[in-house]
């Protein structure tokens, strides 16, 4: 199971977050001097991806990956926070990297990452979510924004 979520991570994340933006960065003719608080904005990003993968690791008994995903709502973590903390971590980590690198090619690439994740989440993942989970779906939804963090965790009903 580990093999397959550090498949799962190196696919998906490795390529939206490093491998694109690295490419984009480098033919960016628009491209500034280093920035290096960029830096920073790039290991919180990546911390936050990290620990959302091993929360689906641990308590979810998946990957991130469509092809094997959570057997279980994974409600642990920074997912007591927000519905889609994985989602944020990414796009930190590319907004990051276009402050990093300075690059106007690389804002315009996190702006269409943000959007296709939305419509992703919409249209993909929370229909399945409820079908799969049902009631506990639905009442972690009702708890728990999508995108904005909770000031205090969700533990569940009371």
């Amino acid at each position: 199971m580990f093999l397959r979520a550090l498949f799962a991570f190196l696919i998906l994340p490795g390529f939206a977050a490093f491998i694109m933006p690295l490419i984009l960065a480098a033919i960016d003719p628009w491209r500034f001097d280093f920035f290096w608080l960029g830096l920073l904005v790039v290991l919180i990003g990546l911390v936050l991806l990290l620990w959302c993968v091993r929360d689906f690791y641990m308590a979810g008994k998946g990957t991130l990956a469509p092809w094997d995903p959570p057997k279980r709502l994974v409600v642990i973590g920074l997912y007591r926070y927000m519905r889609n903390p994985m989602y944020v971590g990414v796009l930190l980590l590319v907004a990051g990297w276009s402050l990093l690198f300075s690059s106007p090619v690389l804002v315009v690439y996190t702006i269409m990452l943000a959007i296709v994740f939305h419509v992703r989440v919409l249209l993909h993942e929370e229909p399945w979510l409820e079908s799969q989970f049902g009631d506990d779906w639905r009442q972690y939804r009702a708890s728990v924004n999508r995108w904005l963090p909770r000031f205090m965790p969700w533990y569940g009903a009371s």
